[in-house]
């Protein structure tokens, strides 16, 4: 298996790319949903309840690529000696705050 970060790709299981891959289809059809609310003039509420879930959702999508990419290839990084996919690692959590 290559290094994935060396290629700046990661080689994802067939099984992991279409578990990414609903919950990123949940996220479209949801911010689908919210611009279908706007066309109805639905209450702001409702909208803004909606915008929270999609935010929350779009979240919990971005910690779990953030968990693959920590468990491959964070760790291959510092296996093969590039301590510097640390600091690449923590600028990615504080993006995902």
């Amino acid at each position: 298996m290559p290094n994935c970060c060396h290629y700046k790709s990661t080689p994802r299981s067939p099984e992991t790319l279409r578990q990414l891959q609903n919950r990123l289809n949940r996220i479209i059809g949801q911010l689908g949903g919210i611009s279908k609310m706007l066309d109805e003039n639905r209450y702001c509420g409702d909208i803004l309840t909606q915008v929270a879930a999609v935010e929350s959702a779009l979240q919990s999508f971005g910690y779990t690529v953030l968990q693959e990419h920590m468990e491959t290839c964070v760790v291959e990084g510092v296996r093969a000696g590039d301590t510097e996919i640390l600091d690449e690692a923590l600028g990615l959590i504080k993006k995902l705050k």
